[in-house]
């Protein structure tokens, strides 16, 4: 059964005290830290790497990365973001022509295995094989590359017609998600939440990441899938 998770993206953060807020994030009660790595080819600009993300492992012991790896070609780079901490790889389906491999690899450097598809990506892209061997779909809500995009309702109902599919699978969305579209979100069916500025430019951080949570709790106990 699936249960809600709030994991704040990092992009939004003050990059200058990057461990300091990852640390806030957990105490203030995120389940994950959401990395997106850009690398300048997949999509245009580039943010953090393997090096970056060791350091922020170290600096916050425990700490659940859930890597969004916005990459020309992923499979290169599943070893590094390992070997630095890395606990969930999510992969793009339209970056890599075999997610199947790929999934084997991620599992096999100790990692849990996630895909992405893009706004323009259909949800029959998520095959019952892909579904059966990853641990997350992640439906974005924006084109990937760049935070502060506006919300995309249009992408929604791929994330209900995942969930009807697969109602035991953790579905990720991620893109102009914060307290005005997070209804929209789970009653579609997602339980795990990223939200970057809306969470990192709050006044109370903690009082955002309770009121997404509840409403997602509200969600999966309506639906029936609340562990």
């Amino acid at each position: 059964m699936v249960h809600s998770i709030i994991s704040p993206s990092v992009l939004a953060s003050d990059f200058g005290n990057l461990t300091g807020e990852c640390t806030r994030m957990i105490k203030e009660g995120a389940d994950w830290l959401h990395m997106d790595v850009m690398d300048g080819h997949f999509v245009e600009n580039i943010t953090m790497g393997a090096p970056i993300l060791e350091c922020v492992s170290k600096g916050v012991p425990g700490i659940f990365m859930d890597c969004h790896m916005m990459v020309a070609a992923p499979e290169k780079w599943v070893s590094d973001i390992a070997k630095a901490g890395g606990s969930l790889y999510t992969f793009h389906f339209e970056a890599t022509k075999n997610p199947l491999a790929l999934i084997s690899q991620i599992k096999a450097a100790g990692m849990k295995a996630g895909m992405a598809i893009s706004p323009d990506t259909p949800s029959s892209a998520v095959t019952d094989e892909i579904a059966q061997a990853a641990d997350m779909i992640l439906v974005m809500t924006v084109y990937p590359g760049r935070g502060g995009q506006k919300f995309k309702p249009e992408c929604l109902p791929k994330v209900t017609e995942l969930r009807a599919r697969f109602p035991s699978m953790d579905i990720q969305v991620d893109g102009g998600v914060g307290p005005s579209t997070i209804h929209v979100c789970a009653s579609a069916g997602s339980n795990v939440i990223v939200a970057g500025s809306a969470i990192f430019g709050a006044p109370d951080s903690k009082k955002v990441i309770s009121e997404l949570r509840a409403v997602v709790d509200e969600a999966l106990k309506k639906a029936g899938g609340e562990a």
